[in-house]
């Protein structure tokens, strides 16, 4: 059932972007951040004569067919994806814009909710949140088993990322606060239990600006994941977990150093796993998933760091073989 109200939808979201892709003269995105405000608000939005008498008609009809309420968040958040990935293809998004892909939102989730337990009241900051499919997917995941509603942060510097966002969130009911700001600059939400990011890889510019960061560079721009990693992991409450995407190499560049020499002053380092290959279109773009805590409360280093790399997530058996090494990694390490 679930699968074919994500279809139905999809195909109502797909069939009045392109509507107003024509209408208005714009982009797949923009147009799809117009149609996610028009169901919203149960309207058409009219500017300058456009759209046209003929097609506000045929898209009230649209709107008119879909029942917001009565879709799950998932449901929703599976549906803008599908609409999203369309759009990398007829936009030709750039690819550091591009979507955390669900299957790791979904071993992001899994890792949260083996660490925090069931009970627990949850806050979670993603330091670089994009289109928001890589929050929204964890918060989705983890909200059926919790009684409180789960608050979600959100920063990027993007606004058009965060237009989407926005949009997608407020379709799906999320209770969530997004940041329009450069991440190396202090947040200024709470401090949160949680902290993700799919980290963006590269070079930070503006030397000047990342003067007190302890994963600064010892010469020329520092690396963008090392900043934002520090960034988050001191928004996060004594305890608090960190679970970042960051290149499978990330220990092995020349500014490995003063990345370890950070993390041993204000966090522990507890699970390092390399994400299957075939999700990669070569080694040098792989990921892995660095597991930190932060210190304080009744944070302790690991007796045993969790290393190990997922098998594809194809292979069943193996897959689920992989989890239960990670359960019983938890059980033996983790005070909860």
């Amino acid at each position: 059932m679930a699968q074919s109200e994500t279809e139905a939808l999809y195909k109502v979201l797909d069939q009045s972007v392109t509507i107003l892709m024509q209408q208005l003269s714009v982009s797949y995105v923009d147009a799809l951040i117009e149609t996610g405000d028009n169901l919203l608000g149960q309207t058409v939005q009219v500017e300058a004569g456009q759209p046209d008498a003929e097609h506000v008609a045929e898209l009230t009809k649209l709107y008119a067919s879909v029942q917001l309420s009565q879709l799950d968040a998932e449901t929703i958040r599976r549906a803008i994806q599908l609409a999203l990935l369309k759009a990398i293809h007829s936009d030709r998004v750039d690819p550091n814009h591009q979507m955390t892909p669900d299957s790791i939102g979904l071993l992001t989730a899994y890792l949260i909710a083996k660490l925090v337990g069931p009970n627990d009241k949850l806050s979670i900051l993603d330091i670089a949140v994009g289109t928001g499919n890589l929050l929204t997917t964890v918060m989705n995941q983890l909200q059926p088993t919790r009684k409180a509603t789960i608050q979600g942060y959100g920063v990027d510097n993007d606004d058009n990322q965060l237009a989407i966002a926005a949009m997608s969130m407020d379709l799906q009911q999320s209770k969530v606060e997004l940041f329009h700001q450069d991440a190396i600059d202090p947040l200024v939400m709470p401090k949160t239990e949680i902290a993700i990011g799919d980290l963006p890889v590269g070079y930070y510019p503006l030397d000047e600006r990342v003067q007190d960061f302890k994963t600064k560079a010892t010469n020329g721009h520092s690396y963008v994941h090392h900043l934002m990693m520090e960034r988050a992991m001191s928004q996060l409450q004594p305890g608090g977990w960190g679970v970042f995407l960051v290149p499978t190499n990330i220990f092995q560049s020349q500014e490995a150093q003063g990345l370890l020499k950070w993390m041993s002053s204000a966090a522990y380092l507890q699970g390092l796993l390399n994400l299957p290959t075939n999700l990669f279109l070569d080694e040098k773009s792989r990921k892995s998933v660095v597991v930190l805590q932060k210190r304080g409360a009744k944070a302790k280093q690991a007796g045993k760091v969790l290393l190990g790399e997922f098998p594809s997530f194809e292979d069943t058996r193996a897959f689920e073989a992989f989890t239960a090494q990670i359960d019983d990694w938890v059980g033996q390490n983790i005070s909860r």
